[in-house]
């Protein structure tokens, strides 16, 4: 164990899939009892199999059973959980779910209610790094609430620029605007989609950043003291979802210049667990923040990688009131890692694959990891996120972890649903890609990999 001694006993996991088996492993090293929830899909999950306890949540919609707020309450009453680990996705951001533990004596392992609502807002998000010293790109500081407002607007930001939701992430409802002519149009349409998916139809216009990188940073705050553990390339992206992700990307010099900022923007609303602070950089060098994710990252995998770290259960540890155990200067990077997001997708159309896997085996070897949640006879619901494991490599250079991946990738055998790794080793074979010329247009400027997957 990390620690000798932690004071959770029995800790509820709130998720599915790959990342409720990641978060019952490392409750087992840390010597803690796994509850698993799982809903009328997933009775005979992995998670459900693997971990200590498991608790059905009933409901006839699947997705209901992950997002029911009281029933998940109850059930963490009723099995006597000191906590619950949100996961992502899901519940994993909801300041009223933190909220609704908190009063049952019940510890939710990531920030605040307080701190989740300031960084669930999109638009107090960015005003509160701005007065941190972290860059933000130039837009709209309240919501946007009519088309003239808009227009108004963004004549003093300038074309092209982007409308997004201030509420929720993923990337959803976002719309690129390149002349005014098209603003009406995208503007209905990014409050319609932030009022279906999150409840909140507030938008706000900020500047496109063109030619830009998608780089993220890890840190880790115990809730007075705060580190970064480095950055995250993460520019392979469709639908503004990452599908391939990497680390390390900067030179020392810009990791501890964003680094320094970060950790500050985290200290100055008392942070307290895991965040990933998302910034986009153009073809200058500058870098302009986007968002913190409040919670554990589908790609901490690379981070754990070079750093040896295991992020899942520093989460938990500082949850437990902890202080983070190391300072900043002792934090090391090791070779390169990246990760692939196996989802079960049609590579050449992105469309969802749900089914049944009839065979299914994954590589293993020297610096090869496999984060899955799947095995032979699964069927893959449909409603839910399509991710059925991600493949990571490691190797003591990048060159070398390209070539590693994709001879994981080739190794590889999943029959019965469609997957993106056609798509992946395209990719990872590409010009353009190995030379790290790389923006998150990527797939844009390059849509004949999608074509020749097979």
């Amino acid at each position: 164990m990390l620690f000798a001694t932690i004071m959770f006993r029995r800790v509820l996991v709130a998720n599915r899939g790959e990342i409720a088996v990641r978060i019952i492993r490392s409750l087992k090293y840390l010597g803690i009892h796994s509850i698993a929830i799982f809903g009328k899909e997933d009775r005979i999950s992995l998670p459900t199999r693997i971990a200590d306890e498991s608790i059905y949540i009933p409901h006839e919609d699947p997705l209901a059973a992950y997002l029911d707020i009281e029933a998940i309450v109850t059930a963490a009453v009723e099995v006597r959980a000191d906590a619950v680990h949100p996961g992502y996705g899901f519940l994993s951001e909801n300041p009223i779910f933190a909220e609704r533990l908190e009063e049952e004596g019940i510890t939710f392992i990531g920030p605040s209610p307080k701190a989740l609502r300031i960084l669930g807002d999109k638009i107090e998000a960015r005003k509160i790094m701005n007065q941190a010293g972290i860059p933000v790109a130039k837009g709209s500081e309240n919501p946007i609430s009519s088309s003239e407002d808009a227009k108004l607007i963004s004549e003093n930001i300038g074309f092209p620029l982007i409308i997004k939701a201030a509420s929720g992430g993923g990337g959803i409802g976002m719309q690129l605007v390149e002349s005014i002519d098209d603003f009406d149009s995208a503007l209905r349409l990014c409050q319609s989609s932030a009022e279906s998916a999150f409840g909140d139809n507030r938008v706000f216009i900020e500047k496109f950043i063109q030619d830009a990188q998608h780089i993220e940073f890890q840190v880790l705050a115990d809730g007075k003291n705060a580190i970064h553990l480095g950055e995250r390339f993460c520019s392979i992206q469709r639908r503004h979802q990452k599908i391939i992700e990497e680390a390390p990307w900067l030179s020392e010099q810009e990791r501890e210049e964003i680094g320094s900022l970060v950790v500050s923007g985290a200290k100055s609303i008392g942070y307290k667990g895991l965040a990933t602070f998302e910034f986009l950089r153009n073809s200058d060098g500058e870098f302009f923040f986007m968002e913190v994710n409040p919670r554990i990252q589908v790609e901490h995998t690379v981070t754990e990688l070079i750093t040896g770290l295991d992020l899942v259960s520093l989460g938990v540890q500082v949850a437990s009131g902890m202080k983070i155990p190391f300072k900043q200067s002792e934090i090391k990077y090791f070779g390169h890692a990246i990760q692939a997001r196996i989802n079960a997708e049609n590579p050449r159309t992105l469309i969802p694959s749900p089914g049944k896997i009839w065979e299914c085996h994954f590589p293993g070897g020297p610096g090869v990891r496999i984060d899955t949640h799947a095995f032979s006879g699964y069927e893959m619901p449909e409603g839910f996120d399509s991710l059925l494991a991600k493949i990571i490599s490691w190797a003591p250079s990048r060159d070398e972890a390209i070539f590693k991946l994709d001879t994981a990738l080739d190794e590889t055998i999943i029959l019965g649903v469609d997957t993106l790794i056609p798509l992946h080793r395209e990719i990872l074979n590409e010009k353009d890609f190995k030379n790290r010329e790389i923006t998150i247009d990527y797939l844009q400027i390059h849509p004949e990999l999608q074509s020749r997957s097979n």
